[in-house]
């Protein structure tokens, strides 16, 4: 039976289901790795189920060039905090968990959309702070997101499926900016540039994967190529932003507001971005629901499986 550590705690069903397959050691821990844990990961185990956070880099694969560990079955969809590259230097294969995130994290893009555009974490602080003396005809008023339009950066599950609740949910009109044009089931124009595509757009939403390719791939130029009035959303990777020119756009007031799941040094959040009302701060609940998180341990599991009876792996990155 292969040995596998899972590195994180999971849900209860996927820990018996782990078990029922491999033999399990189960680190029930919701902190990160630590380097010299990832290492003897590497030395001791046949297999690991790791996630964000546990950072396999470059350095920890060098300092175990020959793994008794030969697959890292990632739970999540993003395995920026995996340099595959010198995984598979060394011989492991690495699998991630695409298609049981894309609902809830297009559901929590559309959260966010809302509390910014119209001002609800501002309106819950005012109202918890006791401060609130009623309503009145221009109190608090944001942006009303009917009709508006959608700026989609990367047109891949996740942006598809936000496009589709904001066409056809909201009756808003959909643009996107990728790097091929794509066959759509509703009617969206792509443009040749991000900054292109900000200039035209009411609300912006990053839906692309982590890592060094998409390091700052929002910055100063796409900030300031936005309309005063429009919304800027992350639920993709905290650093695909740079975080410093979007504290910036914000303070000055050169955009509408921004909402944010993720942070480009999480769990580090910039007092600065803390004090900024017309932030709306969410702490990484893209997938944070038990049903979806089950469903990703499973696609974890299977990938284990698939991989140690010889098959080929049902989601290789």
């Amino acid at each position: 039976m292969p040995s596998v550590l899972i590195a994180r705690n999971l849900p209860d069903s996927n820990i018996e289901a782990a078990r029922a397959l491999f033999d399990v050691t189960y680190r029930d821990e919701t902190q990160p790795m630590t380097g010299d844990e990832m290492r003897k990961a590497l030395r001791d185990f046949d297999g690991v189920l790791p996630t964000l956070g546990d950072a396999f880099s470059a350095k920890v694969f060098a300092d175990v060039p020959n793994p008794r560990c030969k697959i890292l079955a990632n739970f999540g969809v993003g395995y920026n905090h995996i340099d595959v590259a010198a995984a598979q230097s060394v011989g492991v294969t690495v699998t991630n968990t695409p298609g049981a995130v894309t609902d809830a994290t297009a559901d929590t893009a559309m959260t966010l959309m809302l509390m910014s555009c119209r001002r609800a974490a501002e309106g819950e602080r005012l109202v918890r702070s006791g401060e609130w003396k009623g309503w009145h005809p221009v109190q608090m008023l944001g942006l009303h997101l009917t009709g508006k339009r959608l700026g989609v950066v990367g047109m891949g599950r996740i942006g598809q499926a936000i496009a589709r609740r904001c066409h056809f949910g909201f009756g808003m009109s959909v643009a996107y900016a990728s790097r091929s044009e794509k066959t759509l089931d509703f009617p969206a124009v792509r443009y040749d540039t991000i900054e292109k595509l900000s200039a035209d757009v009411d609300v912006l939403v990053v839906a692309v994967p982590g890592g060094a390719e998409t390091h700052h791939l929002i910055g100063t130029s796409v900030f300031d190529a936005m309309q005063p009035h429009a919304h800027f959303i992350n639920i993709a990777r905290g650093d695909v932003v740079d975080e410093a020119a979007l504290v910036k756009a914000l303070e000055a007031g050169s955009i509408g507001g921004a909402g944010l799941d993720v942070y480009e040094f999480e769990p580090d959040v910039p007092a600065r971005l803390l004090a900024l009302d017309n932030a709306v701060l969410l702490p990484h609940l893209g997938t944070a629901a038990l049903e979806v998180r089950e469903d990703m341990g499973r696609m974890a599991i299977a990938n284990l499986k698939a991989f140690f009876d010889g098959q080929p792996v049902p989601n290789p990155v």
